[in-house]
């Protein structure tokens, strides 16, 4: 399966500009044959631990406006990974991913381990498996990655693959984790015997920095893509 990993431009806060960004890049993996694109943590508004009103850039799920807002970016042969804000029905936020396939929303992933000591999001409670085009696969946000168990227990249900929506958009003293990162991404693939897809944004904005820790690597620990530093980029490999 050819899957891909899209570093995109560490928006400001609040802005819904990466709608269009993903749908170029959908664009190019269909004409390309890859099967699923990984975008970043949060790139729909931002993380809601920065954003002046968290309310207004977090989406419904069960009352279907995250299915309205992903409209645009339907496709027949690319299923999308992202990153978002979710609101619940009591008000509850959630650092979230969805799964969009053939235009409708047919999984979820909420982060289990928000990044900030008194984030305002709630912790995720489930590991869930899902399956698309053969292939078995999981999701972790960011900070989960950091975390032996969900690594564990999703290769244990069949996992081939862990897809990692992440947003290291950080203060710059802090910021450059990639080559750590590479670093944890090789160990857990070797120990699990699972690929790894991981997504960051890239850039400076409102006073942060990201340089962009998306890669793709192998289940025998081989890095087979790499993004550039600071920069947009595509990363695609063949699993």
């Amino acid at each position: 399966m050819k899957v891909a990993a899209y570093q995109a431009p560490l928006l400001p806060q609040g802005s819904m500009d990466a709608l269009g960004l993903i749908r170029k890049q959908i664009d190019w993996c269909e004409s390309e044959g890859v099967q699923i694109l990984c975008c970043p943590e949060a790139i729909l508004g931002g993380l809601a631990d920065y954003a002046s009103d968290p309310a207004g850039i977090a989406i419904d799920v069960e009352g279907g406006q995250l299915a309205t807002v992903l409209a645009p970016l339907a496709s027949d042969t690319v299923t999308t990974i992202l990153g978002f804000t979710e609101v619940t029905a009591t008000g509850r936020l959630y650092n979230a991913a969805a799964i969009l396939h053939r235009g409708s929303v047919v999984g979820q992933y909420r982060k289990l381990h928000p990044a900030i000591n008194r984030s305002i999001y709630e912790a995720g409670e489930q590991m869930p498996v899902f399956e698309m085009g053969g292939l078995t696969f999981g999701i972790l946000i960011c900070n989960d990655s950091n975390f032996l168990e969900p690594w564990r227990i999703m290769a244990s249900r069949g996992a081939a693959a862990l897809f990692i929506p992440t947003n290291n958009g950080l203060p710059a003293e802090q910021a450059d984790v990639v080559a750590r990162t590479r670093h944890a991404d090789i160990a857990r693939a070797i120990e699990n015997g699972v690929s790894v897809i991981r997504a960051d944004v890239a850039g400076r904005s409102d006073g942060r920095v990201s340089y962009g820790s998306s890669g793709i690597v192998d289940r025998h620990g081989f890095v087979l893509q790499s993004a550039r530093r600071l920069s947009e980029d595509l990363l695609v490999a063949d699993l």
